[in-house]
């Protein structure tokens, strides 16, 4: 992997992160039980994204 494509990667992690925060801290503004529950789903969404990343990092750094 490139540093550039490294770099790609550390910033697509960091736009998950804020995802997931900025998620998070609505759902808790949000009293409509749906949207609580469709704000929830994005979180696990971006959740599980980060994780692939972050996962794929892993793989590249024991190659």
């Amino acid at each position: 992997m490139t540093q550039k494509e490294l770099s790609y990667v550390e910033d697509a992690i960091g736009h998950e992160d804020a995802i997931i925060k900025v998620c998070s801290e609505t759902s808790k503004l949000l009293e409509d039980e749906e949207l609580i529950d469709y704000i929830n789903e994005e979180v696990n969404k971006h959740m599980t994204m980060k994780e692939e990343l972050l996962n794929l990092l892993e793989e590249k750094s024991n190659e």
